[in-house]
């Protein structure tokens, strides 16, 4: 997922250090995940349920990926600035 207010394009420089990022995959989590739940919980193998499933987990294990690393970042590394 590209952001516009990234400087760099390199995806190990971005991950835990855009906060814009962090934000979208957040709110995309929240949106996508109740959705699943109310329409499509009874009925897993439909294909837009699993097309869905396949953005929740998506959008979920992205913004993992981002809190560990930020994390790592903040906590081992000592480093204090986020864009």
């Amino acid at each position: 997922m590209g952001c516009r207010f990234c400087n760099t394009s390199v995806f190990k420089e971005k991950i835990g250090r855009c906060k814009t990022c962090m934000w979208q995959l957040t709110i995309l989590s929240l949106i996508s995940w109740p959705l699943w739940f109310c329409f499509y919980y009874e009925q897993p193998l439909v294909v837009e349920s699993i097309a869905l499933l396949f953005f929740c987990v998506s959008f979920s294990g992205l913004l993992l990926l981002h809190l560990l690393v930020w994390g790592y970042r903040h906590f081992i590394l000592g480093e204090r600035e986020l864009k």
